[in-house]
């Protein structure tokens, strides 16, 4: 089995890896258009190969540093998990399935997802329905040296169905591998958010697979199943789709950006769900009751992925202020959880207005998880006002939440370029009055 255009994984001229291990630093448009053509190099195989080492040293290092991996195109890498992202979908894998047993990828893809997952169980299936990504993948979790894996060229309903008709024709309850007659003790699935004419969906139903309309199936088959799902989603009502099987819901950002929607399904069925929202290194959960939409237990986690305490504060509670110094921004994840009254009980602040989602406090808390703002002033949207608020001011950083200008609106009235040490917020305050909130980071 080939990769379409490519030479054989595990056979790459001595040509082409030599111009690799040389111009794997340089710029790979320069390189294509100065690159010389000569005989036994396949220079777009170097070229994505290069692409390909560039993007894995910023988003999967370990990958990078390790001999021998074969990179797919570029826009493949672009899309596929970074380390951090798989490393806390391990975390998450370890805790619910445990150890041992085997794990399945559904859409196993590049790889990465189902490479750092595998390696909390004594077995792993990689399952996917494209013939050069099964042969990228095995070349990959060889020189990963992951000795455990199965890699099945078909398709994640066809396998599902042939491991349920197997169960059934044996006295055996619990559903295994068949290569080891290991228990599986979880499946995982990042369903393809494409449809039929490679236009993007977002609705569960139109992604492939459909994971609600498999999930009797996938529960039957293993205990845990978790799903990745696009940020796009409403997590509320993606959970209430599943009708009671999520007992954890998991928003993940990076950078600040929400990247990813983490959905762990078993065989109960669950009123209360647990919600964790994480951004890098901040990780806070708190249980969201799905029949009255109430928040409580809200808790900083220590690591992702792991089971935290519940209750209890990072922050000692603060009185509410009359006179607010500093303000806060929860994190993409938080923004996108939508816990806003329980960060005001958690860190003893409150919101600038009803529907800011900006937090104000009279006394500092370093560990919030979000960005942080010493207030300088807060002026209305009068012409005297904000001449004072800004005197000397000729550059800012400027965001909106609950107002009725754009930033780039805003912006051009203020006559204000982009940049600078000032952080400016337009927003509504809790008396209905648009306000603008100068500030510098904290």
């Amino acid at each position: 089995m080939t990769l379409p255009g490519y030479h054989d994984t595990m056979d790459i001229s001595s040509q082409t890896s030599r111009f690799i291990a040389a111009h794997r630093n340089q710029d790979v448009r320069d390189l294509a258009l100065s690159a010389k053509r000569v005989d036994g190099l396949d220079l777009p195989f170097a070229l994505d190969q290069i692409a390909g080492w560039q993007t894995a040293c910023r988003k999967l290092p370990q990958w990078a540093e390790t001999d021998g991996i074969v990179y797919p195109p570029h826009i493949s890498m672009e899309q596929c998990s970074s380390q951090l992202a798989a490393q806390y979908k391990a975390g998450i894998a370890r805790r619910v399935a445990g150890a041992g047993g085997a794990m399945v990828d559904l859409t196993g893809g590049f790889g990465v997802d189902c490479s750092y997952i595998a390696r909390g169980f004594s077995r792993a299936v990689y399952v996917e329905r494209q013939p050069h990504l099964c042969e990228l993948a095995a070349h990959n979790f060889r020189a990963l040296g992951l000795p455990h894996m199965d890699v099945i060229n078909g398709d994640a309903e066809d396998w599902l169905r042939g491991v349920v008709d197997s169960r059934a024709a044996s006295a055996d309850s619990a559903a295994v591998d068949s290569a080891t007659a290991v228990p599986i003790a979880l499946i995982y699935l990042d369903p393809a958010r494409r449809d039929a004419h490679g236009g993007r969906t977002y609705a569960i139903a139109d992604c492939t697979p459909d994971v609600l309309a498999l999930k009797d199936r996938l529960l039957a088959v293993s205990p845990h199943v978790m799903v990745k799902l696009s940020p796009m989603l409403d997590w509320r009502k993606t959970v209430a789709d599943f009708n009671g099987s999520v007992g954890e819901v998991h928003i993940v950002s990076t950078g600040n950006e929400c990247k990813e929607l983490l959905l762990v399904l078993d065989r109960g069925s669950h009123d209360a769900i647990r919600v964790i929202c994480v951004n890098d290194g901040d990780v806070f959960g708190y249980v969201h009751d799905m029949k009255t939409g109430a928040d409580s237990d809200g808790v900083v986690l220590a690591a992702a992925g792991e089971k935290g305490s519940q209750g209890g504060s990072a922050e000692p509670p603060h009185a509410a202020p009359e006179q607010p110094r500093y303000l806060y921004e929860p994190n993409a994840s938080l923004m996108k959880g939508g816990c806003f009254a329980l960060l005001e009980d958690h860190y003893g602040m409150r919101q600038i207005g009803p529907n800011s989602h900006l937090l104000i406090s009279g006394t500092p808390a370093p560990q919030f998880p979000g960005r942080g703002f010493v207030i300088e002033t807060i002026a209305g949207m009068g012409k005297k006002e904000l001449k004072r608020a800004l005197a000397g001011v000729d550059r800012a950083n400027i965001a909106v939440r609950n107002f009725p200008l754009t930033a780039v609106q805003l912006r051009r009235k203020l006559k204000l370029a982009d940049g600078g040490d000032v952080y400016l917020f337009g927003t509504t305050s809790v008396d209905g009055r648009h306000v603008i909130v100068r500030t510098v980071k904290q």
